[in-house]
């Protein structure tokens, strides 16, 4: 038995047959872990080639998520914060990504890349963003209403993450082939066989999207534009700049990152939008006044990326429950965004929310996600254009999510106007 308390045999995190439950089941077992005295422990079952094994603690209330988030000294983002952590070897042939570090090393990372989502850059663009949202309405309305995340939620952020590192118009097509590669690999693992088929699938996915900036890096390092690649080969005032290989990883993160979570906040918020009547007339009667808190309700309620994982470094007490070093804890961000200590009626959708201090970008502390108003900036335009001009845009069916313990993915869902 994976639980080491009797009070769920039924629930276990670390299994695949727990994610395959609907979403609603998924919250009220979280809801029955919130009650307990103290985080649970969940044994995980070994897979070869992967660094699995140890079992984690489930870390499933708001205060305990917000705690530990804070506290990176004792919660340590190395060596990995995916679930399964993957073998050693990985960083060695990809570099490490800046999300499983912990400081100095983080530190300068962020301080370099954080220039690509300054309020000046952001700004510069906004206007590349409404064009494309334009062209992206211009799409559907010429070829009809199909797929919601293929025709618009996932065209979006990889347009603009494409436009802002500089990547050739000819290359993108293959950039958002791979991203859906990375994408289906991260999360649970239902076999070995296939684990070790994605596994494969998702290493060269990753070693393209890292060719084909490093090779655009070693051009703009030559002849430089007014691109982020540009910006990160480059020295700044205080000499810092990216390696080829950090660029790579870079890439690599924005690109997942920095697409799922606004691919799948914009796919599910159409459907909340859609079962929830009151709400969108609420959000189109005053869409200006309304849209800042539709985008945070939409974020805590879906919570894009539904969990993280953290190395405990030192002896520590988190709520009565002795954590020792090397013991491995899993920040749920659903779960935590679902606490009703902090959330009056969680489980409702209101645009209105105040306070709503949800965790779907991440806990405060050094790890809170970088292109988090870059993601609020592409909802805001992209709803904007659509209701608009689609006031009649209404999701049709239940959406196909991806089986994942990780990314709260939508793979598609039908909608029409």
């Amino acid at each position: 038995m994976a639980v080491t308390t009797a009070v769920a045999p039924s629930i276990d995190l670390a299994d695949l047959a727990f994610w395959r439950r609907p979403p609603g089941e998924r919250h009220e077992a979280f809801a029955r872990l919130r009650q307990l005295e103290h985080p649970v422990f969940f044994e995980e079952r070994r897979i070869p080639l992967l660094r699995s094994g140890k079992g984690f603690y489930a870390l499933v209330r708001h205060a305990d998520v917000t705690e530990a988030s804070r506290n990176a000294k004792v919660f340590s983002s190395e060596p990995a914060v995916t679930s399964p952590e993957p073998p050693g070897w990985v960083k060695h042939v990809f570099g490490e990504s800046m999300v499983n570090m912990d400081d100095p090393r983080h530190a300068r990372l962020r301080r370099i890349v954080s220039r690509a989502f300054s309020p000046r850059m952001l700004g510069d663009l906004q206007g590349g963003i409404e064009r494309a949202a334009a062209r992206i309405v211009d799409d559907v309305v010429a070829h009809g209403p199909g797929d919601f995340v293929s025709q618009v939620a996932a065209r979006l952020p990889i347009h603009v993450i494409c436009d802002m590192m500089g990547i050739p118009d000819e290359a993108r097509a293959k950039v958002h082939e791979h991203v859906d590669v990375s994408t289906a690999y991260t999360g649970v693992r239902p076999s070995l066989v296939r684990s070790v088929r994605m596994a494969g699938q998702n290493m060269l996915a990753l070693l393209a999207l890292q060719r084909l900036v490093i090779r655009l890096g070693r051009e703009r390092a030559e002849d430089p534009r007014k691109d982020l690649v540009s910006a990160l080969v480059t020295a700044n005032v205080d000499g810092e700049r990216l390696s080829w290989r950090e660029l790579g990883s870079f890439f690599a993160l924005l690109l997942v990152a920095g697409n799922e979570t606004a691919r799948n906040t914009m796919a599910h918020g159409v459907k909340l939008l859609t079962d929830n009547p009151a709400q969108r007339e609420l959000l189109l009667s005053d869409f200006d006044a309304h849209i800042g808190g539709a985008i945070e309700e939409m974020v805590r309620y879906v919570s894009p990326i539904m969990q993280f994982r953290r190395t405990v470094t030192q002896d520590y007490d988190l709520r009565g429950l002795h954590l020792r070093p090397g013991d491995k804890v899993v920040l749920f961000y659903g779960a935590a965004n679902r606490d009703e200590t902090v959330f009056d009626e969680p489980d409702r959708f209101d645009i209105t929310r105040k306070p709503n201090p949800h965790v779907g970008f991440g806990g405060p502390g050094p790890h809170f996600c970088l292109g988090a108003n870059l993601a609020r900036q592409e909802i805001r335009t992209m709803f904007r254009e659509l209701y608009t001009r689609l006031p009649g845009l209404r999701a049709e069916g239940e959406p196909e999510l991806l089986l994942s313990n990780f990314d709260n993915s939508v793979r598609s869902q039908r909608f029409a106007f």
